[in-house]
């Protein structure tokens, strides 16, 4: 069996949750038109990343069955398609960039919190403390937001636990291209494993994003792409391909966890 899924990408209007909650609904409904079983959005995509947002309040952990994410839940009910998206969360006390999952059952939980903060981001946040996974129709895939997949060992602990495939919501501000184009396909080639990347794009408070969501194959070649324009890129993801990859390219099945003392000559 495979798996439907969508990397989907708009503009996100700084502080403006009911906007950005309508702006996600519109891009599930295009999803669930394309039968996608998963749509993927971008980082902090309910709030708009923007400095200004994060220094105020945040929505809260203990409020994700309230009412300003009742249209996001009704959509995915009504299209059978599960969403990923990013939201700061405030937690208890604890600030963090987070990876919301709303379920076509009505459900919502918040089960990853970004663990590799860059640049400012620390100066409002803290680090989630677990990796996470979710299950699709069967298919485990891993959680990451934006940073965090710039670290192998990130996608390899997801791909370790059995994860067949790597979900990344992002924001890549103008000028990070060479960057964002190198990372996400090596974490799936690296892996032998898919890669399905959000990122944000337009204008949103003081920055501009540059989007390109794509998914990538087990081989790190991209099966659908955007540019910058909003919209979702969509793409079946196979197990069977993946265990294909694993024991063709057999990088997954020959990593070395310790590589002994180094010597110098």
């Amino acid at each position: 069996m495979t798996l439907r899924v969508a990397a989907g990408q708009a503009a996100a209007v700084a502080g403006d949750v009911a906007a950005n909650v309508a702006t996600a609904v519109r891009l599930v409904d295009l999803a669930g038109s394309q039968e996608a079983r998963l749509l993927v959005l971008p980082e902090a995509f309910l709030t708009g990343y923007d400095l200004a947002t994060f220094a105020g309040p945040l929505p809260s952990a203990d409020d994700l069955d309230g009412e300003w994410l009742e249209p996001l839940r009704r959509s995915a009910e009504a299209t059978g398609c599960t969403v990923v998206v990013g939201t700061p969360l405030q937690r208890g006390e604890a600030r963090r960039l987070s990876a919301v999952v709303v379920r076509p059952d009505g459900s919502v939980s918040a089960p990853y919190d970004k663990q590799h903060l860059d640049g400012v981001e620390r100066e409002h946040f803290t680090p989630g403390g677990h990796g996470s996974s979710v299950t699709v129709d069967g298919v485990e895939l891993g959680l990451s937001v934006c940073y965090d997949g710039c670290f192998p060992e990130h996608a390899r602990a997801a791909s370790d636990d059995g994860a067949i495939g790597y979900l990344s919501c992002a924001a890549y501000f103008a000028g990070g291209a060479h960057r964002r184009d190198l990372y996400y396909p090596a974490r799936a080639c690296e892996n032998g494993m898919y890669v399905v990347f959000s990122g944000l794009t337009g204008r949103c408070g003081a920055h501009t994003f540059i989007g390109g969501s794509a998914v990538y194959d087990p081989e790190g070649r991209p099966l659908a792409r955007l540019g910058e324009e909003e919209g979702i890129a969509v793409a079946d993801l196979d197990p069977a391909v993946v265990a294909a990859t694993r024991a063709t390219h057999t990088m997954h099945h020959d990593h070395r966890s310790n590589l002994g003392p180094r010597v110098r000559d």
